[in-house]
C-alpha cells in the first residue's frame, strides 16, 4: 500500500472553526474554492479541474465548485495556511487511509491532502434517493490520506456494531463510512409527520461502521433566520401544520 498523504494541522476555534495546516517544502494540499483564510509567503496557488472536465462536473453535482484549488509550498522551509468553515460548526479530520471511503452531505468538503478524490456517490435505494433530502447524490471522499469536512453545530460520533441500526433526522446526518448501510424509512405515523415537524421519513443507518451527526444542519439555521426576518411569518413555528406539510419528505433539508 502506498504511503498515506499526511499533513501537519491544528484545529482552532470552538463554534467557528478553522484548520491551520503546516506544509513542508514541496508539499501540497487542495481545497474547495473560496475556503482559504490566509497563506504565508512561499506558497503557490493554482486552480484547475483536478482531473479534467468530468471531475469538475462531478464536484458540481455534489455541491462543490467546478474548480479545485491547490496550494504548493515551493519555498525551502515550512509554511502555514488556513481554511475556515462557511458557517457555525465543527471541522472533522478524517483519516481515509484508516476509515476507507466516506459518504458526506453535499458541500461538506473543506480541504484535504493532495490527491484525495472528491466524487459523486449514488444512494443504493430509490427510497433514499427520492426522500433523503438531496436526491440520489451524496459526496464520496476517497484516497490515501487526510480530508477535512465541515458540519453544522456540534458533531456527535456514533459507532454502530454489526446489524445495529440508528434512525436519524435526514438533515442531521453529516457523514458516515461507506460500509454503513443507508436507507430512508417512513416514520409510521401520519399525525406525527404532519404535526410533529419532523417529516415523514427518517434516515436509517445499519452497522457496522461509524456515523457522524450534526446538531445544526445549515437548512435549519437558514429557516430560523428567514423566520426572524418576518418572511412567511407564522408559518415557521416548530410543530406547526404548515411546517409539517412543507417537510413531508424530511425533517430538514440538506442531505
Amino acid at each position: 500500500m502506498a504511503e498515506a498523504h499526511q499533513v501537519d494541522y491544528q484545529l482552532v476555534g470552538d463554534d467557528m472553526q478553522a484548520v491551520i495546516i503546516t506544509l513542508d517544502p514541496q508539499e501540497a494540499v487542495q481545497a474547495e474554492a473560496g475556503a482559504m483564510m490566509f497563506l504565508e509567503d512561499g506558497i503557490r496557488v493554482y486552480t484547475g479541474t483536478g482531473g479534467g472536465f468530468m471531475k469538475g462536473l462531478k464536484r458540481v453535482l455534489t455541491g462543490e465548485s467546478f474548480f479545485i484549488t491547490t496550494f504548493y509550498n515551493e519555498s525551502q522551509g515550512k509554511r502555514k495556511l488556513a481554511f475556515s468553515a462557511p458557517y457555525p460548526g465543527k471541522i472533522l479530520a478524517v483519516a481515509l487511509h484508516e476509515t476507507g471511503s466516506m459518504l458526506c452531505q453535499r458541500d461538506a468538503y473543506l480541504c484535504s491532502a493532495y490527491g484525495i478524490d472528491i466524487s459523486v456517490a449514488f444512494t443504493k435505494r430509490l427510497g433514499a434517493g427520492f426522500f433523503g433530502g438531496e436526491g440520489f447524490i451524496l459526496q464520496r471522499l476517497s484516497g490515501n490520506g487526510l480530508a477535512f469536512v465541515h458540519a453544522g453545530g456540534t458533531l456527535l460520533k456514533k459507532t454502530l456494531q454489526d446489524r445495529e441500526s440508528l434512525r436519524v433526522d435526514t438533515g442531521c446526518l453529516a457523514a458516515f463510512e461507506e460500509r454503513v448501510d443507508y436507507d430512508i424509512k417512513f416514520v409510521g405515523d401520519f399525525k406525527t409527520a404532519l404535526f410533529g415537524g419532523e417529516g415523514l421519513f427518517y434516515a436509517t443507518l445499519t452497522g457496522p461502521g461509524v456515523v457522524y451527526l450534526q446538531t445544526l444542519p445549515f437548512s435549519r439555521l437558514a429557516d430560523r433566520v428567514i423566520a426572524a426576518t418576518g418572511i412567511n411569518r407564522g408559518e415557521g413555528r416548530r410543530g406547526g401544520f404548515l411546517q409539517g406539510l412543507s417537510g413531508l419528505t424530511g425533517g430538514d433539508r440538506g442531505f
